[in-house]
């Protein structure tokens, strides 16, 4: 199954109901989401920086993983997020090999 990093930022008033009531949302509502759409949450974590935490997740299809970050998203909980296609390196090998092949007949415009 393909995996996907999704990123997220909470709200402030989002961070103010945890802080009000300090729980493991990340492992909580990650794992259900993943489940209810047919996959499976592997890790998640908070974090610093843009975003606020980042699950990494093993799902069926893109399909799924929109229908959790649109989902997610919709709570309100959330002001921005990311969702990203991770590539084994396998699969990174692959796709050069075949960006040899797409490199042969693409010519950028000049």
């Amino acid at each position: 199954m393909p995996l996907y990093m999704y990123q997220a930022s909470y709200s402030a008033e989002s961070w103010a109901a945890q802080i009000n009531n300090p729980q493991n949302r990340v492992e909580a509502v990650g794992r259900q989401a993943c489940e209810a759409a047919g996959g499976k949450l592997i890790g998640g974590w908070l974090c610093f920086g843009d975003y606020d935490l980042m699950i990494v997740a093993e799902m069926p299809d893109t399909e799924s993983m929109a229908a959790v970050s649109l989902a997610v998203g919709s709570g309100g909980a959330i002001k921005s997020s990311k969702t990203t296609v991770l590539l084994s390196g396998d699969q990174g090998v692959a796709a050069l090999q075949k960006a040899q092949a797409v490199a042969e007949v693409y010519k950028p415009a000049k």
